[in-house]
């Protein structure tokens, strides 16, 4: 399984982006995707979670009530809606996709928020 992400950008804190990371190979044996981020000095955190179903299964508190997690089985891509976007949330966003035994990682995209 192949992830490009793709959205990210330079953006003024109030702001929105849309990411979207599109899978491409073997989606056949795709389950559980999610979207993680990393800012500089910190470790990988879990932003939101989303089964094959739709089913959103986490959300960080962080980001509750300003980011959707969304997916179109049909394209084999999945999106983050970030809405209301704070300085603290720049960082690298990186998708996660469990395919069977195994995950995969995209490449990450540089989201950062300015004041």
């Amino acid at each position: 399984v192949q992830l490009v992400e793709s959205g990210g950008g330079l953006v003024q804190a109030g702001g929105s982006l849309r990411l979207s990371c599109a899978a491409s190979g073997s989606t056949f044996s795709i389950n559980a995707m999610a979207w993680y981020r990393q800012a500089p000095g910190n470790r990988r955190e879990l932003v939101a979670a989303i089964t094959t179903a739709g089913v959103i299964t986490n959300y960080a508190d962080s980001v509750k009530g300003r980011f959707t997690i969304s997916r179109d089985n049909a394209k084999n891509t999945m999106y983050l809606q970030m809405n209301s976007l704070k300085p603290e949330d720049t960082a690298v966003y990186y998708c996660k996709v469990g395919a069977g035994p195994y995950e995969y990682w995209g490449q990450g995209t540089q989201v950062t928020v300015f004041l």
